[in-house]
């Protein structure tokens, strides 16, 4: 098992060699540190705790401060733990990027999805409306509240209140490409959060250490700038070649007159 923690950027499109649309949620991964490495002898578990987004001492408290230091890193202000990876594999204030993960690989991202506010039961439950005519006053409600005999409501029922702001875990999403010169993740398909919001990108729990074959890309490469200039010199030399005339001479012009004159007679 292995993880790291990242901001969700946004989504776009990237486009394959076979002229295929994919849709693409862009990650960027800070540098994580690993800030405490737990063990069963320690802890009773196995884990690794990493820092993410870098803030000043000013804005932090002494606990964090202290905790921070030992890993010889600032104040972090995310701190999420990743469990069942091999702690023997990490080490105290160790930085880890994008390249923890390849592509092809399959993950499992785990985010707080955005929050609707206090909703119904037809958009929190996706329930159905009554009529809305014909004399019936039963237009959006939450339906029966419970049978005769218990004479209380049932506990599970589906009733209006809070809707969103949950954890979110999505499981079997693709990692399409990593551009490590950006620290950037594309991951294939949605990821639960609105944008700006703190994401885990952990390996795939049910992938059992499976792979897919790598998406080909269609790259757009930019010539080099000598390259680009010998071009346009080239061009710009025949077309001068091109325009450039005779000298006009004395004769050239006597012959010209006489012609248009024949010419008029």
């Amino acid at each position: 098992m292995k993880g790291i923690l990242g901001k969700k950027i946004g989504m776009t499109q990237v486009f394959t060699t076979d002229g295929v649309l994919v849709p693409v949620t862009v990650i960027e991964v800070e540098p994580n540190v690993v800030t405490q490495i737990k063990t069963n002898e320690k802890d009773g578990y196995e884990a690794i705790q990493l820092g993410n987004t870098t803030i000043r001492e000013k804005v932090s408290n002494k606990a964090m401060v202290g905790h921070t230091k030992k890993a010889n890193t600032a104040p972090k202000r995310f701190l999420r733990e990743i469990r069942g990876v091999d702690v023997s594999s990490y080490e105290l204030g160790q930085v880890l990027d994008a390249s923890v993960f390849a592509e092809g690989e399959i993950v499992d991202v785990t985010g707080i999805s955005k929050g609707k506010g206090f909703q119904g039961v037809i958009k929190r439950y996706n329930q159905t409306r009554g009529p809305m005519g014909h004399g019936s006053q039963y237009h959006r409600g939450v339906g029966s509240m419970g049978t005769l005999l218990p004479m209380h409501v049932l506990k599970g029922k589906k009733l209006p209140g809070h809707m969103g702001n949950e954890q979110v875990t999505i499981q079997n999403l693709v990692v399409v490409k990593v551009d490590l010169e950006n620290n950037l993740i594309l991951i294939k398909g949605n990821v639960p959060g609105p944008k700006k919001s703190l994401v885990i990108i952990r390996e795939g729990v049910k992938a059992n250490g499976k792979k897919v074959a790598p998406i080909e890309l269609v790259t757009y490469e930019v010539a080099n700038e000598e390259s680009v200039n010998e071009e346009v010199v080239e061009t710009s030399d025949e077309v001068v070649e091109e325009t450039v005339e005779e000298p006009a001479t004395e004769e050239n012009t006597e012959e010209a007159t006489e012609e248009t004159s024949a010419s008029q007679e």
